[in-house]
């Protein structure tokens, strides 16, 4: 992983932050549509991270089967 990449907890952590954000009101439409965006982008980027590491874990759990059988 690149030093620069933030790991799935501190991204889950941005999304929380933007999740009050949005929520307070205090924010004005447009940057609520800004902030809204680089939500659901984390949000995608966490998804693929995850699917990355469930099919891992299908594949070493398949792996093991075999290996028993």
């Amino acid at each position: 992983m690149s030093e620069n990449k933030k790991s799935i907890e501190e991204m889950l952590e941005e999304v929380d932050g933007i999740i009050d954000s949005l929520e307070s009101g205090d924010i004005p439409l447009e940057d609520s549509f800004k902030i809204y965006e680089k939500g659901m982008k984390a949000i995608r980027e966490i998804n693929g991270r995850i699917d990355k590491v469930e099919k891992k874990i299908i594949e070493l759990d398949a792996g093991e089967k075999e290996d028993e059988a």
